[in-house]
């Protein structure tokens, strides 16, 4: 018989994740249907996206050449019935405090930055590019973790240096980087552009570096139709950025500098959201979604 979600102790709630202890080396991490952007937290949620995204991580766990967090199948008899299909069993880590990103194509907050001074994160790009210029070669352009509420920071490569040691920010440089390429070529063989997307890692009992979290999901990373894209425009997303695009236009009536709360999404917009996760999925895994545990 499988457990109670509340035979276990539930230790945190992040934006999307609940983080439940099964025992001093592993954790229940439960994908829910909470959606974020700009680091709010936003109503109502969305159908059926934890199940989605932990589909999606599955995925690319088995697909990517990398150590990852995962103790167990998605079917462990250790996940409670009642999050069947959107939990996993993982190891408790050490987890690194930075967002470790990597870039593809210009856009997003790294394109604000190259505008203002050429730069994102502090590495010189040439110049001429615009929205959504494919980069020269990838580029590791780590974040600060933020806290609910709270917002991420862009950060140099020197930052990571500092706080990490320059052997543990190489090692993060190069991991991310070598993710992003196989997890870009598996996307770019099924018609999609993986643009920019972010990871993170944390160390085992051994001092391993593992592949921890989410991965390459649509919360995580910006996707593109590879078939519609166009140099010099905001593109077609298989992402969230669907529900930021509408939260800063004017048919929201929500100023993102002030600030706020922003208002509850409509029901389109969360119908549209869904289908667009659910096509990510598909595509990106070749799989029917309905398929899915649970």
């Amino acid at each position: 018989m499988r457990p109670r979600l509340s035979d276990y102790q539930h230790l945190v709630s992040g934006k999307v994740r609940d983080i439940y202890a099964i025992d001093e080396h592993t954790l229940l991490m439960v994908a829910s249907d909470r959606i974020s952007a700009f680091d709010f937290a936003l109503e109502p949620a969305i159908p059926d996206k934890g199940r989605v995204l932990t589909a999606t991580s599955q995925f690319f766990f088995d697909a990517i050449n990398f150590p990852n967090h995962l103790a167990g199948p998605v079917d462990d008899e250790r996940i409670p019935e009642e999050v069947l299909g959107r939990a996993f069993v993982v190891k408790k880590l050490q987890m690194l405090p930075f967002e470790c990103v990597a870039r593809g194509y210009l856009t997003g907050s790294g394109l604000k930055e190259y505008q203002a001074n050429g730069t994102v994160c502090g590495i010189e790009l040439p110049s001429g590019l615009v929205e959504s210029s494919r980069l020269p070669e990838p580029i590791f352009t780590p974040a600060t973790k933020a806290e609910q509420g709270e917002h991420d920071e862009n950060v140099t490569y020197e930052r990571v240096v500092k706080d990490l040691g320059a052997d543990r920010a190489a090692q993060l440089c190069n991991a991310t980087l070598t993710i992003y390429a196989q997890a870009a070529q598996i996307a770019e063989e099924r018609g999609i552009i993986l643009a920019d997307t972010k990871f993170e890692f944390g160390l085992d009992s051994d001092g391993t570096l593992v592949l921890a979290d989410e991965v390459l999901t649509p919360d995580s990373s910006r996707y593109w139709p590879a078939d519609s894209y166009v140099e010099g425009e905001v593109q077609p997303s298989f992402d969230k950025q669907y529900v930021r695009n509408w939260l800063t236009s004017p048919e929201s009536g929500w100023d993102k500098a002030s600030e706020t709360t922003p208002p509850a999404l409509p029901d389109e917009i969360v119908s549209a959201t869904r289908l667009r996760y659910i096509e990510a999925y598909e595509r990106l895994s070749g799989k029917q979604f309905i398929d899915w545990v649970g």
